[in-house]
């Protein structure tokens, strides 16, 4: 498996807070399996197995790589960016926020058309681009939109300390 991806993997599962399955009060997404909103994705597999209590099983590892390989890796086309620390950034916040989202504020940061789809021109910028000033521009971007979010669902606010503190976790690493 890629190495960039597998970085990424790794350190995301541990923003998401590992295989573990919670619902927390608020949350949208509803029944969340290692970072997995049952109710955005109810046709994930895992889900089967989850709900049978076998957390523990192996292939369920397997079955989570692969839909944040397919689902948000590939479909960001993170294979063509070459530095792991951007690809990170992108990925982890493309998780926590969405594809498109993640991919706008990445164009943002590196000066491209903000569209949403990171194309040929969007992975030249984001591969010239230096790490620790890529970093810093998608670090505000994210926490400006987080601050959007709650100021427009004061519901939300309860969510915005653990949000930007995953935007300086992550900036930290």
């Amino acid at each position: 498996m890629d190495t960039n991806f597998e970085f990424a993997f790794q350190r995301m599962m541990r923003n998401e807070g590992g295989f573990v399955l919670h619902k927390n009060e608020g949350d949208r997404g509803g029944w969340t399996f290692a970072g997995i909103a049952e109710n955005f994705w109810p046709d994930w597999a895992g889900w089967s197995i989850v709900k049978s209590g076998r957390e523990d099983d192996p292939h369920l590892t397997q079955l989570v790589r692969d839909f944040y390989k397919t689902n948000f890796w590939d479909r960001i086309s993170l294979d063509d960016v070459q530095n792991k620390i951007i690809t990170y950034n992108i990925f982890d916040f493309a998780v926590n926020a969405g594809t498109r989202t993640s991919s706008k504020l990445a164009q943002i940061a590196v000066g491209a058309t903000p569209d949403g789809i990171i194309g040929p021109k969007s992975i030249a910028a984001l591969n010239k681009i230096d790490q620790q000033e890529f970093e810093l521009k998608f670090a505000i971007a994210k926490i400006k939109r987080y601050v959007h979010i709650t100021d427009k669902n004061r519901t939300q606010t309860r969510f915005l300390r653990g949000w930007i503190k995953r935007t300086l976790n992550v900036l930290a690493e």
